[in-house]
């Protein structure tokens, strides 16, 4: 990778960074008030966009291990926001997947963001959401697997 590249892509990330800090002081206070640790959180929002997984799964995609995944997911079902059951082919495979309750919260977290990020966009010149759409489109493309 050449020089500016390589600077140019600390730029992008400090900018990234810059837009956080600015839009977080207006995130929905729902995101802020919402009782869950980042772990159940990113277990919720797994489930959400993936759906039902097996437990494996999870702790592979959070990076843990099987005994820290049981006991976050064991929180979730206490709080009723996940479900856990046997595979119908395989008994012995524990599939999770999101309550209505854990279904219900994650929709509406997504839908809160979904109208914050709509209305800083609405404030932008066509011109520039033109870039901002191309730019996503160009970060979607480098992300899709070879």
């Amino acid at each position: 990778m050449n020089n500016e590249k390589a600077q140019l892509i600390e730029e992008v990330l400090q900018l990234e960074q810059k837009v956080y800090r600015l839009i977080r002081p207006i995130m929905p206070k729902e995101w802020l008030s919402v009782d869950l640790t980042m772990p159940q959180l990113k277990v919720l929002l797994f489930l959400f966009t993936d759906g039902p997984v097996r437990m494996g799964v999870l702790a592979s995609a959070l990076g843990v291990g099987m005994t820290t995944m049981t006991g976050i997911v064991d929180r979730l079902i206490r709080q009723k926001l996940v479900v856990r059951h046997s595979d119908d082919e395989d008994r012995r495979v524990v599939v999770c997947q999101l309550s209505v309750k854990g279904r219900d919260l994650i929709t509406r977290l997504w839908q809160l963001r979904q109208i914050q990020m709509r209305n800083l966009l609405r404030k932008m010149e066509l011109e520039k959401l033109r870039f901002v759409e191309t730019g996503l489109k160009a970060i979607l493309e480098s992300a899709k697997p070879m």
